[in-house]
C-alpha cells in the first residue's frame, strides 16, 4: 500500500487544496520505491486522460440521455470507434478534429472509404 500526497489547483478557482490518496500494488518493496511507485501512477493517468478524457469532454459523454437496452454500449462503441478511426487519420486535437468533420461532411466520409460522386 501507499499514500499519495498532492497539490490540486482547480481551473476555475485557482485555489489550491492538498489531498491524499491510498493505493495498493503488487510489486514486491524491493521494486516499489517511491519514485518508481509515482512514475507508475503518473503514467496510468498519462494513458488514462486522452482516453477518458476526450469521451467525456469532447463526446460530452456523461451527458448522454441514451439509458435503455443495449444502446449506451452501441454508442460508447461508436464514440470508442470515432475517436480511434481520427487517431489513425492523424489528428490530435479531437474537438478540433470534430469541428472540422462536422463542417465538412464529405471529408468526414472519405475517413471510412465513401466517396460522394458530384
Amino acid at each position: 500500500m501507499f499514500a499519495l500526497e498532492r497539490a490540486v489547483i482547480p481551473l476555475n478557482t485557482g485555489g489550491v487544496r492538498s489531498e491524499t490518496v491510498s493505493g495498493v500494488t503488487s510489486l514486491a518493496s524491493q521494486r516499489a520505491a517511491p519514485s518508481r511507485v509515482l512514475e507508475l501512477v503518473r503514467g496510468h493517468w498519462q494513458m488514462e486522460n486522452p482516453s477518458h478524457g476526450v469521451r467525456d469532454v469532447t463526446c460530452d459523454a456523461d451527458r448522454s440521455q441514451v439509458r435503455g437496452g443495449h444502446l449506451p454500449q452501441v454508442m460508447a462503441a461508436l464514440r470508442h470507434t470515432t475517436l480511434g478511426l481520427l487517431r489513425w487519420a492523424g489528428y490530435s486535437n479531437m474537438a478540433a478534429a470534430c469541428r472540422l468533420l462536422a463542417a465538412q461532411p464529405v471529408r468526414a466520409l472519405a475517413l471510412i472509404g465513401i466517396q460522394l460522386e458530384n
